[in-house]
């Protein structure tokens, strides 16, 4: 199960984290987790309540149950949850002036698909805490198991990933990045090469991520889940190959995507933090995020 680790909600509030003025932040969980579970996602939305004096928080439930949420981060397509999110946060008269968005693991390129296709209410600015934006090509923790038997496992992967099938029913599967099969991948992946614009250039998801003021991606320099941990910064392996890594001003996306006018635009940041997949100390987010979320 891929857990945020347990928020402290008592600590000393960094810079003018108090701001009145914030805006209202949406958080998206990721794998393995739910909107709501204490440790997690809940202890997240009081911290950021207690920090930015009490601003509201949606902490987003696919379907109408926690359980049916926690289901949903494998079962359920990205399309059709980015729909729903989409129907839910036009909805809400709280975010009719915008909001700020904070998406945990998967959460943040499935918030990055709502900011793409979705314009009303706007989104202000995107934090990607471990979003996997050029996909991943790896089995969790497979560090700790030996390189043949990561290869067989990855392998067994591959050999069903880009049916149908698999890319309707297994969330992980739309978003399996192969380098060694781009073509495949672009043409198969039925989530990630298309908000991409991998398949074809889709000039709304260019205009519409433009408008954020802020993209913020943050990588886990320990990270043994998400394979390679720089894609977490939109970077991915050189194709042909799963060793040397391209960087997103490398990749097909940084044009495609219009992420180059975000970037000559200073709307792009880039953090990193030690520690494994998810794994930040309360201060670390305090003194790193809450900031950009007490701003409008």
């Amino acid at each position: 199960m891929w857990l945020i680790k347990s928020f402290l909600l008592f600590s000393i509030c960094y810079g003018a984290c108090a701001s009145l003025g914030a805006l209202p932040v949406v958080l998206w969980h990721g794998m393995g987790d739910s909107c709501c579970f204490p440790f997690s996602m809940g202890a997240i939305k009081k911290l950021i309540q207690k920090e930015l004096n009490g601003t509201y928080v949606r902490s987003l439930k696919i379907g109408g149950s926690i359980a049916l949420d926690y289901e949903s981060g494998y079962f359920v397509h990205p399309d059709l949850q980015v729909s729903y999110v989409c129907d839910q946060l036009a909805k809400d008269s709280q975010l009719a002036d915008g909001y700020n968005a904070i998406g945990f693991s998967q959460g943040g390129q499935f918030l990055r698909a709502v900011a793409q296709r979705c314009s009303t209410p706007p989104m202000k600015t995107l934090i990607s805490l471990g979003g996997q934006h050029q996909g991943v090509f790896g089995v969790p923790k497979c560090p700790s198991l030996s390189n043949r038997a990561c290869e067989h496992l990855r392998k067994l992967l591959h050999r069903a990933v880009y049916e149908e099938w698999m890319q309707r029913d297994l969330v992980q599967a739309t978003y399996w990045h192969d380098p060694f099969n781009e073509e495949q991948y672009r043409q198969s992946s039925t989530f990630l090469s298309i908000i991409n614009n991998e398949v074809y250039i889709n000039r709304t998801y260019i205009e519409n991520l433009n408008k954020l003021k802020k993209f913020v991606m943050v990588m886990f320099l320990n990270d043994t889940i998400v394979q390679p941990k720089e894609s977490e910064w939109f970077g991915f392996y050189v194709p042909g190959q799963d060793k040397d890594i391209r960087p997103l001003e490398q990749g097909i996306a940084y044009e495609d995507l219009g992420i180059k006018q975000m970037d000559e635009d200073g709307k792009l940041a880039f953090l990193s933090v030690e520690g494994d997949h998810l794994q930040m100390t309360n201060k670390w987010f305090m003194e790193n995020i809450i900031p950009l979320l007490a701003s409008n």
